[in-house]
């Protein structure tokens, strides 16, 4: 885990609790940020508001962190939660 400033970064764990090497938390002051490589999915406000990135559906091991960071059980909660508005989706890069 790395601390710059107000914003910590940290590597998600595997279902074996092991440090997986590409896919992130970020926490800053008005939330959490899961980011897959370089390229940010999804944004949970301290309000609890979910922003997803336009683009978020991606390889099955982004899928099953994507998952996990949102509590979904799996890519189809997620699309629905979309159309329905719960989660909002934005250019998150």
């Amino acid at each position: 885990m790395k601390k710059l400033g107000n914003v910590r970064v940290e590597n998600m764990l595997s279902s074996r609790g092991n440090v997986t090497p590409n896919q992130f938390i970020i926490t800053t002051k008005d939330g959490r940020y899961f980011q897959s490589y370089e390229t940010v999915i999804a944004f949970i406000s301290n309000k609890g508001e979910v922003t997803m990135n336009t683009v978020f559906d991606h390889s099955n091991t982004t899928g099953k962190f994507r998952n996990s960071f949102l509590g979904d059980s799996g890519v189809a909660e997620t699309r629905k939660k979309v159309a329905s508005g719960e989660y909002k989706t934005a250019n998150l890069n």
